[in-house]
């Protein structure tokens, strides 16, 4: 009996000290990806999509300080720093004062933490995670500020900012305690502790012309490894929804919804199995002006326009799941996604 009462002493107080861990943060970044692109791509995908399974829904305001319309980086940053800055800038305020993301906040409270993209690893939306520069297209010098970061595990393309530069620096040989692999199989077997992982030289080429890794498979192996001793963070992007919204392609936009749905869908898998993982599947902003004019839902068929070839200033939504995912109801500016994560993540200690 005593036994009994002694291992459920020790059982109650590790629940306890589970409960008290802040909570692991998914953040999910649909490039360009506005309601339109939801509702079509879900249509398209047999009336279905794993965003259906979340718990809460938001909405939230994207424009940047001095435009309405919003550019990558002006909203990159309001959500990972929670500041509203100028279209083109990246971590940095308007009087170009450097701010500290919600990545390097977790850093500094020992999480690990990841990007994941389908990008340059050097574009917008993730450089605003670690990098602050005036610029969003000074890409040697975001590169040069991703080398001396402390980022545990990154993924994406643009290699070539690093090793074929102008100043003839190979940053990758000067990133000491990084592994770097060449495939999704040594991704996937490292053991390494920082892992660094070019999909492509420089930019990665569409879904549908046969881009891989999937970002399916790069987010499961990402989620295992970041979450093996610690809790972490990562932000994972599909980065060319946005570029199909530019090129007013439906085939592109929609093959690039399908694959980060998927993805989603691991990572909300993760997130039940783990029991403490905050999940949030956003974008930055619309992109394209799409509009849903028809189709057929038993087909899967979808006809749609474009009226920009442009990002448009419409609200997005917000999809959260998991602990504190009530913070995330209601409307808000976007700067109030890192707000949110920020409480989450103290509250949760």
């Amino acid at each position: 009996m005593q036994n009994f009462f002694s291992f459920f002493l020790i059982l109650s107080f590790q629940l306890l000290l589970s409960q008290q861990n802040p909570p692991n943060i998914i953040l999910m970044i649909g490039d360009g990806m506005g309601l339109s692109q939801i509702s079509t791509g879900m249509y398209a995908n047999g009336n279905k999509t794993i965003l259906e399974e979340f718990e809460y829904v938001g909405l939230s305001k994207t424009h940047s300080l001095d435009y309405l319309v919003t550019d990558s980086a002006a909203s990159a940053t309001a959500m990972a720093s929670g500041v509203k800055t100028l279209n083109r800038a990246v971590g940095i305020d308007e009087n170009n004062n450097k701010q500290k993301s919600i990545l390097e906040i977790c850093k500094e409270k020992d999480f690990n933490v990841g990007l994941v993209v389908t990008s340059e690893i050097v574009h917008a939306t993730p450089a605003c995670f670690y990098a602050n520069v005036s610029s969003r297209y000074d890409y040697e010098e975001i590169a040069l500020q991703l080398s001396e970061h402390s980022v545990d595990l990154f993924v994406g393309g643009g290699e070539d900012y690093f090793n074929k530069r102008k100043d003839k620096r190979n940053l990758l040989e000067e990133m000491s305690g990084y592994t770097f692999v060449n495939s999704l199989e040594e991704f996937n077997k490292t053991t390494s502790k920082k892992i660094g992982f070019f999909t492509y030289p420089g930019e990665p080429p569409p879904k549908n012309l046969g881009r891989g890794p999937s970002l399916e498979s790069l987010t499961e192996i990402s989620l295992n490894k970041l979450s093996e001793d610690k809790s972490f963070f990562i932000m994972v992007e599909g980065s060319q929804i946005d570029w199909g919204g530019h090129d007013n392609s439906l085939n592109y936009v929609l093959s690039e919804f399908k694959e980060f749905d998927l993805a989603i869908g691991k990572a909300l898998e993760f997130a039940k199995a783990d029991g403490n993982t905050l999940v949030i599947v956003t974008a930055d902003h619309e992109t394209g002006g799409l509009s849903l004019n028809g189709g057929n839902v038993n087909k899967s068929r979808v006809r749609a326009d474009f009226n920009s070839g442009s990002h448009t200033g419409t609200m997005v939504p917000v999809f959260s799941y998991g602990p504190h995912s009530n913070l995330f109801k209601g409307i808000y500016d976007n700067t109030a996604i890192f707000d949110k994560m920020l409480t989450a993540i103290n509250e949760g200690k």
